[in-house]
């Protein structure tokens, strides 16, 4: 098989499997068709990385709001495309709302799909929505390809979206398990959820929504994925309270994940300022102690998986110039940081380069069925990331490729910088033109 390789690519450091060591990365169209030891291939092409780069498998990023059509003045699939790509991700999922169409029929499906196609800079796979009314269209959609389904358990913020009351839940959920389908949850209970008072603390905000509202939802999840045998997935989990009963419920064989996000690993409650509503999300950043919880969990393996929530808005919608969180649109853009995110804080921890790759690409990879992705192997795609883990940087929103030039963490210090994202074999030259594809489930 390592006989006329298009590329060679050689590490001194590589992330491959669950080790990191020298590796040689031989392709052949745009796929790994060998890895072998630092010297041990030869090919057309010959690329050494320097001695202070790793090369990573391309992340894999299931949860990214691009919200084209509708709201393309929030993002758009070329903005969203060429930010993952500057960050080192290679393959995104979008979510079904905050598009206009929301992706809840096949034909809106199609709708979205004709607008990507010729816009992505990296690959774009789809989740449908589960929403009143639309049962009879899932089996449609799981059929024309979307990766699963998400859900919202309280109101989503935008009207086209709507939630799923716990009857409608359970029918949802009885369809995606006869389906053999992943549904993916925003899980928080709008009972426990009080409406924000006006003003610019963010305690009003974060007791507006307490941890009792992810609780008592998560357990709602697990007892109806336990009732209908259905695979489901809880997202962007900040409530450390809900591990115990993921725990317990994977422990008795219900198959449910759960996903968190790099701006609930990096801040914490007790230093976000007040009128800092570019810190605003949904659940909310909790506090430090929650916050070691959460990083004890992704240890344990409790939580398997870091993905962005990346949710970008208009600067107007984050209301900077009054700092009222009740006002302000809750979501953090943050597809482009992921992973030095996470890795700053993860190397001050003395948590592995090795298991943030698994947290940021093979784990969100093989829950959605892309097995093609996440990682440095025979048969996988050539889609890697080279990355510098010991260089610092300054957080510059303007030169980030979001559309808007809204970030959490302007200003704050960095470790680790992509300098090259490989796509299929070849890297991205983001002043060349996209090269991405659109992937449905189960097609190569």
């Amino acid at each position: 098989m390592a006989d006329g390789l298009d590329t060679v690519v050689r590490a001194r450091r590589a992330v491959v499997g669950a080790a990191e060591r020298p590796a040689a990365v031989g392709i052949r169209d745009g796929r790994i068709v060998a890895v072998a030891a630092y010297d041990g291939l030869e090919g057309a092409e010959v690329v050494e990385l320097a001695d202070d780069e790793v090369l990573l498998p391309g992340l894999v990023d299931t949860h990214v709001h691009v919200n084209e059509p509708g709201r393309t003045e929030w993002e758009g699939f070329a903005s969203a495309t060429r930010a993952a790509a500057a960050g080192g991700v290679t393959t995104i999922v979008d979510m079904p709302l905050n598009s206009i169409p929301p992706t809840t029929t096949v034909a809106a499906l199609e709708v979205k799909r004709a607008v990507a196609r010729d816009q992505v800079w990296v690959d774009v796979g789809f989740w449908g929505g589960a929403v009143p009314d639309n049962l009879e269209d899932l089996a449609r959609l799981h059929e024309a390809g979307v990766l699963g389904f998400k859900c919202f358990l309280l109101d989503s913020g935008v009207e086209e979206f709507p939630h799923l009351p716990p009857a409608g839940f359970a029918a949802a959920m009885a369809e995606t398990g006869r389906l053999g389908a992943l549904m993916i949850v925003h899980a928080e209970d709008a009972d426990e959820v009080a409406e924000c008072a006006h003003g610019t603390a963010y305690r009003g905000f974060l007791e507006s929504r307490p941890d009792a509202a992810e609780e008592r939802a998560i357990a709602l999840v697990v007892d109806t994925a336990r009732a209908t045998g259905a695979r489901a997935h809880v997202v962007h989990l900040s409530a450390s309270g809900a591990v115990p009963t993921l725990r317990a419920a994977r422990a008795e064989g219900v198959d449910v994940s759960v996903e968190t996000c790099p701006h609930y690993l990096h801040f914490e409650a007790g230093s976000i300022p007040d009128g800092a509503t570019e810190l605003k999300c949904c659940p909310p950043i909790r506090d430090a102690a929650n916050r070691d919880a959460l990083w004890a969990a992704l240890a344990d393996g409790d939580i398997d998986m870091v993905v962005s929530d990346h949710s970008p808005c208009t600067a107007e919608l984050k209301r900077s110039e009054t700092g009222d969180f009740a006002d302000a649109w809750g979501g953090i853009a943050s597809l482009q940081l992921g992973l030095p995110v996470v890795w700053t804080t993860a190397r001050q921890r003395g948590v592995a380069l090795v298991d943030v790759v698994r947290w940021m690409a093979t784990a969100p990879a093989r829950r959605v069925g892309l097995a093609d992705k996440g990682e440095i192997a025979v048969g996988a795609d050539a889609d890697l990331c080279v990355f510098a883990p010991d260089e610092p940087w300054v957080v510059d929103p303007a030169r980030l490729h979001h559309k808007n030039p809204v970030s959490a963490y302007a200003g704050r210090t960095l470790t680790g910088t992509v300098r090259a994202t490989w796509l299929r074999g070849r890297p991205l030259d983001l002043s060349a033109g996209p090269r991405g594809r659109l992937l449905r489930r189960g097609a190569r």
